[in-house]
């Protein structure tokens, strides 16, 4: 669950919407080596695990806000993760490697018992499929790893943002939003328009994103979609 604090609550969005955004964003990427139908699929696909998850709403008594994704318990977390990268070979392996690379970067260095097994067993399953994945597509394994997280990062903004106004949230990696030795700044140029310097994309796009909005008591308030552009 993505959450934004606002006046009357929080706005809460899906993560699996963010990922599908975030495909949207690769699906128009511009600049070469221009990604693979495999890859796009993978990054709009890679946050499927939390699709159940985020059908309840869980609320963090120590912050007074719904468990978002950054303090989500991790024994129920990894066990949704591990059975959508399941899903997600059988559809499309290198997809499920890229996902798999992706989840064991974010928990790098995480202490907790459940992330530690979760990330051992991941990095089994990325050998597995990197002996049996074809070389061309191990070979472009790292460059689409960097372009999941540059594409999930552009939707994180997007999402912790209020559309139209000065961004509260910088971009969510501590490194900036690079690829390639290019650094991406995404701004709201108004309240339905993200635009990225430098343009990266192949023209103007449109994207939804829903969201509903509870209220400080944990009682829904209201929903409705998002209908936002990105443009370069």
């Amino acid at each position: 669950m993505i959450v934004r604090e606002v006046r009357e609550g929080f706005v809460l969005i899906g993560q699996h919407d963010h990922g599908l955004v975030a495909g949207e964003i690769a699906r128009h990427w511009g600049r070469r080596p221009q990604p693979s139908p495999s890859t796009v699929y993978a990054i709009a696909q890679h946050d499927l695990g939390w699709q159940e998850l985020d059908g309840s709403v869980i609320w963090n008594d120590e912050t007074g806000r719904p468990h978002d994704f950054l303090d989500y318990p991790p024994e129920p977390k990894v066990r949704a993760f591990a059975a959508a990268l399941d899903l997600l070979e059988e559809r499309d392996p290198y997809a499920a490697c890229l996902s798999s690379m992706h989840y064991a970067t974010l928990m790098q260095g995480s202490e907790d018992e459940a992330e530690v097994r979760f990330r051992e067993a991941e990095n089994l399953r990325q050998q597995r499929l990197r002996r049996d994945l074809p070389d061309e597509d191990v070979e472009i394994l790292e460059h689409g790893l960097r372009l999941l997280k540059l594409c999930d990062g552009l939707s994180l903004f997007l999402c912790l943002n209020e559309p139209g106004r000065e961004a509260s949230h910088p971009p969510p990696y501590p490194d900036g939003l690079v690829l390639d030795g290019e650094e991406y700044v995404p701004e709201w140029v108004d309240e339905r328009t993200l635009r990225v310097r430098p343009d990266p994309f192949v023209g103007t796009f449109e994207v939804e994103l829903p969201y509903r909005v509870v209220g400080r008591d944990g009682q829904g308030l209201s929903g409705g979609r998002l209908e936002l552009r990105i443009s370069g």
